[in-house]
């Protein structure tokens, strides 16, 4: 159609104007893109500058690019043996910046085989100059996928390749730092934290945290973190080395100072946590308890950026989860616990700056703060795991933390979270106040902290957050608890039980623990219900467990059981055959002291009952057992088997003359005679009342 009027043209050739670029370039790109597979060098070399100029700083053509399959044809290139360095340096520089796009870029190049392909022209390199161009684009790819969080690490390092990078981060310092960031992102294991150990790591770390340029001993400090990272043995060795006369604790102290930028202050103090946390320093070296700890309150302050205060309270949870001491010294530095409590309440702070791009290099940091909205959920989850730690094990202070305004009610709506980590951090904010008993009596009951809880253990998928959730449950079931029976009424027990068949030895750990919590003084109808469905299966299937701290709680849970008179005789009725093999599997098996004690109280908890002491007077080869555990060089166990023996010759009640009689004549009174030689007051004072019943 013709355009009539003035406007009418123009707005055509507007069309025309803005169609015909787009097609040029169209064509234009199709013709550079077939000249990369040129056999003419030169074309070829051509082809690649004008791609490297279309992809800088467009991330559309960095995906449009990747779409056409482009990436194949560089990667023959780059492996091509004819080929010279020039035109692979701009082949390296076009990936390079390729990586540096959106996430997904990063992956697709990670799939089409890019790792591969550079690090193989690492090794051609070695023993060349680190400083060429061609060497430093490949370490600059390298960093840019692995910054991009994309790349899985090796699951385990080539020595000689691994040396070879090592070598090539000593000089020049863009090297340094690109070595620096591939180490801190790609070491994620054990044995990788051992192999960059071993292929001179540390010294390589040492150095660059002396380095003068920031950009290489920020990277130094995440690679350091990244190694010694819940590494006992990795972090003693990275402790004791040194460079220009300073050991490395000593150079990341300098690190912290308040000159340095609040980036690097963090990340040396988050370095420093983790060597204490692998037990390099112990809570009462000046560096961890005046030091790192100070930095890390100092950096929680309100007038800090929201990036700043959400690492600094996460690492300061971390630092202070164990030790007391440490606990104890935060608790009363600079208002922490009411600090924490704005975190709750200023969630938009005028502060709220991106975060340093480098500040995810640690390796427990994978949080972002591009966008706002998320901050409150982040600074919500920090204060939350800080008044876990800080309430961990002193009584004073969780006191203190419980009666932080608003904590309460916080608590009990997180459990409800829709975001996971927010709800993972009040469970354990809530398992750590569940060890005050003052706090179960009390402010557990007034808000009912026992609804969320059970709701969040019957629907979450999350194998962590019901760990801890079932943790929390335990205390919860303690005898003294208001919680109890209301806990028993949600269908407790079957959901225990129910725990207990599952793989996990942590989920099984506290659904045997928190069982055992509630047969303790319970009533008849809830062990029977307890037996009922666990099955005496499932007992010797836990009492087989390879986790022994599983096994002795399952001996715990049928202590609890087998207790009062009346209770006894009714469990041992209906199923007294079962647990007197249970008991007997354990007192035959390959196992510690402490773990037959247990089986031996069982034993006499049995031999309290009216009937049930039957079960072993019947059994000659249980007697003879006992007798065994009588003479054997161990007080616990004598002590055990003593007060069974005790409990079945008891002589105000009926038939004790004819066990006394029957026992007397296998040798037991004689047994007893000889233990009166005993040294240990304890072990007299059974064996004295065991044979004053003979009389």
């Amino acid at each position: 159609v013709e355009p009539h009027g003035p406007v009418c043209k123009l707005l055509h050739l507007h069309l025309i104007m803005e169609v015909l670029p787009t097609y040029m370039d169209v064509e234009h790109s199709r013709a550079y893109i077939d000249q990369l597979y040129s056999n003419d060098s030169h074309k070829c070399f051509q082809a690649v500058s004008e791609l490297k100029f279309a992809v800088i700083g467009s991330v559309r053509e960095k995906g449009t690019i990747i779409e056409q399959g482009v990436v194949v044809r560089l990667l023959q290139i780059l492996r091509s043996s004819e080929l010279d360095i020039l035109l692979k340096t701009e082949v390296v520089t076009v990936l390079n910046s390729l990586a540096k796009g959106l996430p997904e870029h990063a992956s697709s190049l990670v799939q089409a085989g890019l790792l591969p392909a550079l690090w193989e022209q690492i090794e051609t390199c070695a023993g060349g100059s680190g400083t060429s161009a061609y060497t430093q684009m490949i370490l600059c790819c390298l960093r840019s996928v692995y910054r991009q969080g994309c790349a899985p690490p090796p699951p385990s390092w080539d020595h000689k390749l691994l040396t070879t990078l090592i070598q090539h981060g000593y000089h020049p310092p863009s090297n340094q730092e690109c070595v620096a960031n591939i180490l801190a992102h790609a070491c994620k294991t054990c044995e990788q934290q051992q192999q960059l150990v071993d292929a001179g790591g540390a010294d390589l770390v040492a150095c660059m945290l002396c380095s003068p340029v920031s950009r290489v001993q920020l990277p130094a400090l995440h690679c350091l973190a990244a190694m010694c990272y819940k590494n006992e043995r990795v972090s003693s060795i990275l402790a004791t080395k040194s460079y220009g006369g300073k050991a490395v604790p000593d150079l990341l102290v300098g690190l912290m100072a308040r000159d340095r930028p609040r980036d690097m202050q963090l990340a040396a103090a988050t370095s420093l946590t983790f060597l204490h946390r692998a037990g390099a320093l112990s809570a009462d070296d000046p560096k961890i308890i005046f030091k790192t700890l100070q930095c890390l309150v100092r950096m929680c302050r309100r007038d800090r950026e929201v990036w700043e205060r959400v690492e600094a309270a996460n690492t300061l949870a971390y630092l202070t989860e164990v030790s007391t001491e440490l606990q104890r010294t935060a608790a009363m530095t600079d208002h922490l616990i009411h600090t924490m409590n704005d975190y709750l309440k200023d969630t938009t702070s005028s502060a709220g700056a991106s975060a340093p791009q480098g500040i995810c290099g640690s390796p427990i940091s994978c949080r972002q703060y591009d966008n706002p909205s998320t901050w409150p959920e982040l600074m919500l989850e920090a204060a939350l795991k800080v008044y876990a730690s800080l309430g961990a094990n002193d009584e004073d202070i969780r006191q203190r933390v419980i009666k932080t305004d608003g904590l309460m009610n916080t608590i009990v709506t997180s459990l409800s979270a829709a975001c996971p980590a927010v709800q993972l951090a009040a469970v354990r904010c809530l398992h750590s106040l569940s060890r005050s008993v003052h706090t179960l009596r009390t402010t557990f009951q007034d808000h009912m902290v026992w609804r969320p809880l059970m709701t969040v253990l019957k629907t979450s998928s999350s194998e962590e957050l019901v760990t801890v959730a079932s943790s929390t449950l335990c205390n919860l079931l303690l005898e003294f608890s208001p919680s109890k029976e209301h806990i028993l009424d949600q269908g407790a027990v079957e959901f225990l039980c129910g725990l207990t068949r599952r793989p996990h030895p942590g989920l099984r750990l506290n659904a045997v623990w928190a069982l055992m919590n509630m047969a303790f003084q319970a009533e008849h109808r809830v062990k029977v219900s307890i037996l009922h469905h666990l099955g005496t299966d499932q007992i010797f299937r836990l009492l087989s467990d390879t986790d022994v701290h599983i096994l002795m709680k399952t001996l715990g849970l049928l202590r609890n059981l087998l207790s009062t008179k009346g209770h006894i005789d009714q469990i041992m009725q209906c199923h007294g055959k079962e647990i007197m093999q249970a008991i007997i599997l354990i007192l035959e098996g390959e196992h510690s002291a402490e773990v037959k004690e247990q089986a031996l109280c069982i034993l006499a908890n049995i031999a309290d009952g009216d009937m049930a002491k039957n079960a072993i007077m019947s059994n000659e080869d249980v007697l003879k057992k006992l007798m065994n555990y009588m003479v054997i060089p161990n007080v616990k166990l004598q002590i055990a088997a003593t007060f069974c023996i005790s409990n079945l010759i008891w002589n105000v009640e009926e038939g004790a003359a004819e066990r006394q009689n029957k026992l007397r004549d296998m040798g037991v009174y004689k047994l007893l005679q000889n233990l009166m030689t005993t040294t240990d007051t304890a072990l007299f004072d059974k064996v004295k009342t065991a044979l004053q019943q003979f009389h």
